[in-house]
């Protein structure tokens, strides 16, 4: 009897391993979301994984600046009105979407997909610094804004992409973000105040 129901479970057991992996899920919860999902399973567990089938095979990051979408360049990128000499430089593409919600950037991005770090033995050609560098030759770009996080490894990374870049003009969010603060956790209005109030670097 115990045999048979390990054999019922076995496939909702690997979607709550899977799920466990999520972040900000841990066992329990991955638990709870899967019951839920197997109750729902006409109007939510049905749609979520056709959607999940649709999102595996059509996305993949932007060749320009690392975001995330369909085609191998993101909308923004290929927006000629995003063509404003300004390129907001950003940790992960999480970062990108707050800026976007906030809706008050108006240039292009770029994704590094993290951030320096010696400890970690991450360099720059760990990160998209050298299609940054490309980037800014390439666009006549006239600003480089850093919105990084205000983290140890954060500012490191931002002063050497600003050592990197002389004759360009640098620039930092100023105050609101906070330290070791996230921009995907920042509502709209800090963001967008601190855009306003950047600094050079």
């Amino acid at each position: 009897m115990g045999h048979g129901m390990s054999e019922d479970r076995e496939a909702i057991d690997r979607l709550i391993e899977l799920m466990s992996r999520l972040p900000g899920l841990g066992p329990r919860s991955a638990r709870r979301a899967v019951l839920h999902l197997v109750k729902k399973r006409g109007t939510l567990l049905a749609p979520l994984a056709e959607a999940m089938t649709e999102v595996g095979a059509t996305a993949r990051e932007c060749l320009n600046c690392g975001n995330v979408g369909t085609g191998d360049i993101c909308g923004i990128c290929a927006d000629e009105r995003r063509a404003t000499g300004q390129i907001c430089v950003v940790e992960d593409v999480a970062d990108l979407w707050a800026m976007e919600r906030s809706g008050v950037f108006k240039g292009r991005y770029h994704v590094l997909g993290g951030t320096l770090s010696a400890l970690d033995a991450v360099g720059p050609e760990e990160l998209r610094i050298p299609r940054l560098m490309d980037r800014v030759r390439a666009e006549a770009v006239s600003e480089v804004i850093l919105a990084l996080g205000a983290t140890i490894d954060g500012q490191t990374t931002a002063h050497y992409i600003a050592d990197q870049l002389p004759d360009v003009s640098v620039t930092s969010l100023a105050q609101g973000v906070p330290v070791g603060g996230e921009l995907d956790y920042l509502d709209d209005g800090t963001i967008s105040a601190a855009l306003r109030a950047r600094r050079s670097l």
